[in-house]
């Protein structure tokens, strides 16, 4: 997989673009809405609200693991299923994102899904 903390050329990502409130899918359900995200360079990251199905906490899903992204709907698209992003270290506050030791933890539990391939759509 490319790096994981840079969103794919082919996924419709453009700088600057506020992902805020669009609905986000995996691939056996939507897994919740975009509250906010970071496009700092080298750990490019959405943080979802899961709403009522994790009890209502937010999980961090790495830029890398996007596969669309449609203006249209409102949505984005990620390979990762709600399962194991689910199953993802925990992300509790902000400040983790800025923690290298929390980033290398969510780094190497995408890295060990095995989601080494794009899926086709």
């Amino acid at each position: 997989m490319q790096d994981m903390w840079v969103y794919p050329a082919d996924s419709g990502y453009a700088p600057a673009r506020d992902l805020a409130g669009f609905t986000v899918e995996a691939p056996d359900g939507v897994l919740g809405r975009v509250d906010r995200q970071s496009d700092r360079p080298g750990v490019q990251h959405l943080v979802v609200d899961t709403g009522a199905w994790v009890f209502g906490r937010s999980v961090l899903v790495p830029a890398g693991f996007v596969r669309r992204i449609s203006d249209a709907e409102r949505s984005v698209t990620v390979i990762a299923t709600k399962e194991q992003i689910k199953n993802a270290p925990r992300f509790t506050t902000d400040s983790e994102t800025a923690d290298s030791a929390y980033l290398t933890e969510v780094a190497r539990y995408y890295a060990g899904l095995g989601l080494t391939d794009r899926p086709p759509e």
